[in-house]
């Protein structure tokens, strides 16, 4: 996931990065790299949003700016919601076609402005969480609010399972903070799976921040079969694509 940067340097530029999963998203095709640097932009956004104190006057200036903008894009809504999962692609399970197929999850959807800083990769049998929590991300002052914390360790783990062939949704889900993670510095995640069962899989991971571990998780979770997934995804991608259709016909 391309993250704001903590300087928040301004991108005049479209993502180059090629996007092969999402392309084939009915609501992306031929706009992704442009969707992307809209996302990017919005996290920027939020982050100044929080960290900015200008005048009465310059905020009710800006909040008009984007007022209209946010009309401009209430126009874009379509009737029927878009789908939330791009088409499976074939190959290696976890790391980066675990966040491609999903672009705009809570956690690691790359088109998603609320989703966390955090880029998935793959080192079987682990899966690995990379990423900066800026000033939006913070709880106790210079630290990562431990639910952020928890809501990477959900995904980190989900793609961990995926990578062992067991996925499902959580049952349960425990931390052990031992220290705090600070904002602004880079941070590791690793989850594994440690044993799994016909209807459950466990997984272990931890943080690790300047050669530090800093939490702790464990998580149970159920496994469902990919085709009951699969099938809810494509029912929803199907009535989005007869809406498209009736609209241009």
């Amino acid at each position: 996931m391309a993250a704001d940067g903590i300087a928040g340097t301004v991108r005049t530029t479209v993502e180059t990065e090629p996007l092969p999963s999402v392309e084939r998203h009915p609501g992306l095709q031929g706009r992704a790299n442009e969707a992307h640097a809209l996302a990017d932009q919005l996290r920027r956004l939020i982050r100044l949003a929080v960290s900015i104190a200008p005048s009465p006057q310059e905020t009710e200036e800006m909040t008009a700016q984007l007022a209209a903008v946010a009309d401009r894009m209430e126009r874009h809504v379509p009737d029927v919601p878009l789908p939330r999962y791009a088409p499976a692609e074939e190959g290696p399970s976890g790391g980066a076609l675990v966040d491609d197929s999903m672009p705009f999850d809570l956690t690691v959807g790359r088109f998603n402005p609320l989703a966390l800083p955090v880029r998935l990769t793959a080192d079987p049998p682990k899966a690995l969480g990379h990423g900066i929590f800026n000033v939006a991300y913070e709880g106790a002052p210079g630290c990562v609010h431990g639910g952020a914390l928890a809501a990477t360790f959900d995904i980190v783990f989900s793609a961990a399972n995926t990578i062992a062939g067991s996925s499902g949704p959580t049952v349960r889900l425990g931390l052990r903070y031992r220290r705090p993670t600070l904002i602004n510095e880079e941070t590791l995640f690793e989850g594994w799976v440690t044993r799994a069962t016909d209807r459950r899989v466990f997984s272990e991971g931890h943080i690790i921040q300047g050669g530090i571990v800093t939490v702790e998780a464990e998580g149970e979770f159920a496994i469902f079969e990919r085709s009951d997934v699969d099938r809810m995804a494509a029912g929803r991608r199907t009535a989005f694509d007869d809406a498209m259709r009736r609209v241009r016909d």
